[in-house]
């Protein structure tokens, strides 16, 4: 039988909040209210009003690209005023979803972004761009988190798919993601970011100093340079 030590060391115990629960299905009000009361560390999404809860995560199949992943977007916002990286952003949709996306970036509102920081600090509406990290192509971040992000116009939206070894990137044209293609020097190219490039073969390798090497070349393009003179011109940060 448990003591009542450990009995108090349970999320919610004693205050009269539930724990969340993968499966449930709340209201984003309440979902975040249990988020709130649950131990530090904890991970959790609403997605279409259901409670998902990742899986502790590995070194290889999600820590390591998912850092490298912020390295590469976190590289692109020094060079780039009014644009901003984030990592694990709890991120209000709509009423019934609350994803916390493993990195996001989105333009500062000042500067013509469509999302928004809530006075409480969650990001509210659709960043320009969200990636995940998946283990492979039958993870939900191709299924219902693709689905959620279509429709609420995040523009773009980058999967790496770990165990697969591939990079998914697509953009939102006429309310569908179309899947991009890379072009010949096989780069992907952000529509939503000019100068944002990568080669995802180098990505998917580990090469970090090649993807660096593809970035510098965006930041150094015409597209960046009319990009970041169109930011600055228009005030703020």
């Amino acid at each position: 039988m448990a003591t009542a030590s450990t009995r108090t060391t349970l999320p919610g115990f004693g205050t009269g909040i539930p724990p969340l629960e993968a499966g449930d299905r709340l209201s984003r009000a309440e979902f975040e209210l249990r988020y709130d009361a649950m131990p530090h560390g904890t991970k959790a999404e609403l997605l279409e009003a259901v409670v998902y809860m990742p899986s502790p995560v590995r070194l290889l199949r999600h820590g390591q690209p998912h850092a490298q992943l912020i390295v590469w977007l976190g590289n692109y916002t020094t060079a780039t005023p009014g644009v901003i990286v984030a990592d694990n952003a709890s991120t209000r949709l709509d009423l019934d979803n609350e994803p916390q996306p493993d990195a996001i970036l989105l333009l500062d509102p000042v500067k013509g972004g469509q999302a928004r920081v809530s006075p409480d600090d969650y990001v509210e509406g659709a960043p320009e761009l969200v990636a995940e990290i998946a283990s492979s192509s039958v993870s939900y971040d191709l299924d219902v988190k693709l689905k959620v992000y279509r429709r609420n116009g995040v523009l773009e939206y980058i999967v790496w798919r770990v165990l697969d070894r591939q990079i998914d990137w697509f953009s939102l044209k006429e309310g569908e993601y179309t899947r991009m293609s890379v072009d010949e020097h096989g780069l992907y190219k952000s529509h939503a970011f000019p100068g944002l490039w990568l080669n995802p073969a180098d990505l998917v390798r580990g090469d970090m100093i090649a993807v660096a090497a593809t970035l510098n070349r965006g930041l150094a393009s015409t597209e960046h340079a009319d990009f970041t003179a169109r930011l600055n011109s228009l005030g703020g940060k």
